[in-house]
């Protein structure tokens, strides 16, 4: 056997142990989930306070077509946090055909969203970063949430059943029904948070492209007395020219939502005409990570078809990442930011972390002396400031 082929074969055996192990963990901790206690339990009639729950939706659906339910909690009536979770982006049949598992994570093998909310999905949706209720350093813990979970892979806008062919070559259709859970969400929020006072719209990675997209919608169609509404998406960059076609086409949102696509910036598009319809109605806020390690590696996938994150690719987003801090700055300067050089070994690939408001680091680690938690609810309370833009001059 030459060494050419010795060391594919090895480098195959060794991508399918890594995704035998993978998917081995993500099971045993799906389980302990269950079997712990530790579990959510469905809404009751009388819920308690400070306690996470489930609320199944009746017209929910994941985009494997499986159960849909989001989580809420009742804190402060007066102080709600809506939060759209993230959880990767389908664009096309190639990243329809490959969701993520555990096994494909440990493998490092392309793996583009989530399409279901098994057990596993819990410890990323709730007690954790903002959603934390026992630490103490929170400064979120005491508030009321809707945690609007994600497993559709069309960052929460679509309405379209997409058939595509799997890896194995079977007939298989993507439920992108985030649009219809969102709705049904939001009508559990209102049912159950009839008139806060204060409003933070807030999302990571997917979810923080949802925040501008949806944000016009719930402060009309469901809270437009209340004057308070802070806005803050973490993560939401990923360049990408075919956005319009994708959302019209393939993600079949409704018009107002992608016909203000006009560049590869959906982010951006979404926030410029939310502003223009808006103005100063919001605060706005934005934070990344200056090397962004998986948001690199879907880009890198979007151009060169190589689902990996390298120096090069973390460069190139850490490009075009100041040239957004500037165009979200000239949209009105007083849009607050957030930057960090964060890294977490092994993990982050010689990058920075992807997301930081629900992870443990949301209140753990600071740039320039701040905590994102410090700096998150300073804007709440009327505050708005940067934090680490000298890091991009």
């Amino acid at each position: 056997m030459s060494l050419t082929n010795r060391h594919k074969r090895n480098l195959k055996a060794g991508i399918v142990f890594a995704s035998r192990a993978g998917d081995f963990v993500e099971n045993r901790i799906g389980k302990a989930i269950e079997n712990s206690g530790r579990k959510a339990e469905d809404l009751p009639k009388e819920p308690k306070p400070m306690t996470w729950y489930r609320v199944p939706l009746e017209r929910g659906l994941s985009g494997d077509g499986s159960e849909y339910y989001i989580y809420v909690k009742l804190g402060d009536p007066d102080k709600l946090c809506i939060f759209f979770s993230g959880g990767g982006v389908a664009w096309n049949e190639y990243t329809a055909a490959r969701p993520v598992t555990g096994g494909k994570v440990a493998a490092g093998q392309p793996n583009f969203y989530w399409n279901n909310l098994r057990p596993f999905t819990q410890i990323m949706n709730i007690n954790v970063g903002i959603t934390d209720i026992v630490s103490e350093k929170n400064p979120f813990r005491d508030w009321s949430f809707v945690v609007i979970t994600y497993a559709t892979g069309d960052f929460h806008v679509g309405n379209n059943d997409y058939p595509y062919k799997a890896e194995d070559g079977s007939d298989e259709v993507l439920h992108f029904h985030g649009y219809v859970n969102f709705l049904q969400s939001m009508a559990v929020a209102k049912d159950l948070f009839p008139s806060p006072k204060q409003i933070l719209i807030a999302g990571n990675s997917a979810g923080a492209f949802a925040v501008p997209a949806l944000a016009g919608e719930i402060a009309d169609n469901y809270y437009d007395k209340v004057r308070n509404i802070t806005l803050f998406s973490d993560s939401g960059q990923l360049l990408y020219k075919n956005w319009r076609k994708t959302a019209k086409n393939i993600w079949q949102c409704k018009e107002s939502i992608w016909k203000p696509i006009h560049t590869g910036n959906i982010t951006l598009d979404w926030y410029k005409d939310l502003y223009e319809k808006n103005g100063e109605r919001f605060r706005y806020l934005y934070s990344s990570s200056v090397r962004d390690y998986l948001l690199s590696a879907y880009y890198n996938d979007i151009i060169n078809k190589r689902y990996v994150s390298d120096s090069l690719v973390q460069e190139e987003y850490y490009r075009q990442l100041k040239e957004m801090v500037a165009e979200l700055k000239k949209l009105t300067p007083h849009f607050g930011i957030f930057l960090n050089e964060w890294k977490i070994p092994l993990i982050t690939m010689g990058g920075t972390v992807h997301t930081s408001v629900r992870e443990p680091h949301f209140t753990l680690f600071s740039q320039n002396g701040i905590t994102m938690a410090k700096w998150l609810k300073d804007a709440t309370d009327g505050k708005v400031y940067d934090v680490g833009l000298d890091l991009i001059e």
